[in-house]
């Protein structure tokens, strides 16, 4: 599982930067956001769900079922997109509450 940073939809904000726990990413000479060793990526999504632009994907792996897909999260307000989308372009939306989704 790693993360990817789409460098044409990234805006610079740092949101994802601010986020990363285990502080992976960090802003270019750009200006925008870079992670220079993504296999160290430990899956957490939280700069997925602080992206604004959808700029960060989640490489989701066979291994852990994913079968190649990829992973972005979009926020509307309190609610959390999260949107799978296979390699053969088949797309899966699941909906979450976020002020009920840490609850368990």
């Amino acid at each position: 599982m790693s993360i990817e940073i789409i460098k044409d939809k990234c805006i610079g904000c740092g949101r994802c930067f601010k986020v990363c726990p285990g502080t992976l990413i960090s802003l270019g000479s750009d200006g925008k956001a870079e992670i220079k060793r993504p296999e160290r990526c430990w899956g957490c999504t939280s700069c997925l769900k602080e992206c604004p632009v959808q700029a960060i994907e989640m490489f989701l792996g066979e291994d852990i079922g994913g079968l190649g897909g990829r992973l972005t999260v979009c926020r509307e307000q309190h609610l959390l997109h999260w949107k799978v989308r296979l390699p053969d372009g088949k797309e899966t939306t699941i909906t979450v509450d976020s002020r009920n989704s840490n609850k368990y």
